[in-house]
């Protein structure tokens, strides 16, 4: 068996969420919120790239709506992706596509939590200038995960039922190993370069919003704003752990060590906000976003 489904208790009528990959980090954030909201929610583990599989899963579940957080991005890292790039395309391209395409076969909403890591500084981007908007087109293919991400997105983009969601460096508000805080609190150095982050508390629920109205496009879907690793840690030994010590290194020192390169940016996420205040919601600024998140980490005790 494998869908799970459990039924909220004031789902509206004929509203079916099926997440996919869901036994993973964000699946199991976003399958908690709709049984809070009380919605009807199931998951699976269905390959995406099975196309009977797939069709066969979503005759069984006839979902409203597809919420995607399946796909590759390596372990340890995304240099995982560098060694196995038959899997990663098997997985990031033609299963994204193929469970995209089924959806659309069967009028089916299906949003993608997808990435922004498709970008990287350039002289008309520079640290604390103007962010990629959705339209800019991607210009970082540095390693071979961002550079299958920036294709199939634009692929997605032709379909009238998708919804795509750059996220960047999500938080959780626990020490989870996909956190980014977790990760780079964990490293011997870290490169101190601004970038955009999603904190999933905030922006989580915003996808459901998004979801349940139909809405499709692309969003950046991270937190207003640019926040450097050192600025995150400061926090992090602030609320967290007061003896917290860290080291800096360069990009170029960085390189050195990893088989891939990583992509640095601001996104803008100005279309994200603007189409939250329709809905009486305020994303917040991505350093308020980073305090509050420790406080309530602090308050649970977390160390």
């Amino acid at each position: 068996m494998v869908t799970n489904g459990v039924n909220g208790t004031n789902s509206a009528p004929g509203k079916v969420f099926l997440i996919w990959g869901g036994e993973g980090w964000v699946a199991g954030h976003l399958k908690e919120l709709l049984l809070q909201q009380g919605e009807r929610v199931y998951t699976t583990t269905v390959r995406m790239e099975n196309r009977e599989s797939v069709m066969a899963e979503l005759d069984k579940v006839q979902p409203t709506h597809v919420l995607n957080c399946a796909g590759c991005t390596g372990r340890p890292n995304v240099d995982w992706c560098e060694d196995n790039k038959e899997q990663v395309i098997r997985s990031n391209v033609i299963g994204t596509l193929n469970l995209t395409d089924c959806c659309f076969l069967k009028n089916i909403h299906c949003t993608v939590f997808a990435t922004g890591c498709i970008y990287a500084y350039d002289a008309k981007h520079p640290p604390g200038g103007e962010g990629y908007l959705e339209a800019d087109p991607a210009n970082f293919g540095g390693s071979y995960y961002s550079a299958t991400k920036s294709k199939v997105e634009e692929l997605m983009t032709t379909y009238s039922n998708c919804l795509v969601l750059r996220l960047r460096m999500p938080v959780s508000d626990d020490l989870h190993p996909r956190s980014f805080v977790t990760k780079i609190s964990k490293y011997d150095r870290v490169v101190n370069i601004p970038n955009s982050n999603t904190i999933l508390h905030d922006l989580l629920p915003c996808a459901i919003l998004l979801a349940s109205a139909g809405d499709t496009g692309i969003y950046n879907f991270t937190n207003p704003g640019a926040i450097s690793h050192n600025e995150v840690l400061t926090l992090f030994k602030k609320y967290i752990r007061p003896d917290f010590e860290w080291k800096n290194f360069s990009e170029e020192e960085q390189s050195k060590i990893l088989k891939a390169g990583r992509s640095n940016c601001e996104l803008n996420s100005d279309k994200l906000a603007k189409r939250m205040k329709d809905f009486g919601v305020e994303v917040k600024d991505v350093y308020t976003a980073y305090e509050e998140c420790f406080q309530r980490m602090k308050a649970k005790g977390i160390k």
